[in-house]
């Protein structure tokens, strides 16, 4: 299975909504709060080229936040992407 790191903010409806689509597929992640943490918030930028949470990233590729997993899930590539057995 892919390593998966979320980057979220613990007010943020979409994080929380992100954080259920990962579940629901059964995929454990990494959780990064950077509501209090500055420093972890410049890396999610860095990483991500984005200032916006979620971003999720698989196997360390940035995928985006909720809608852009959302949208994956919905074309099937998301599975793919997670490593997840696909009939």
């Amino acid at each position: 299975m892919a390593k998966v790191v979320i980057y979220i903010t613990t007010y943020c409806p979409y994080c929380t909504a992100a954080k259920a689509l990962l579940r629901s597929k059964g995929v454990v992640f990494e959780e990064v709060d950077v509501t209090h943490d500055p420093d972890r918030r410049m890396e999610m930028e860095k990483r991500s080229q984005r200032r916006t949470v979620p971003q999720i990233f698989i196997d360390d590729r940035p995928i985006g936040g909720y809608d852009e997993a959302r949208n994956l899930d919905f074309a099937g590539e998301l599975d793919r992407l997670l490593g997840l057995k696909t009939d």
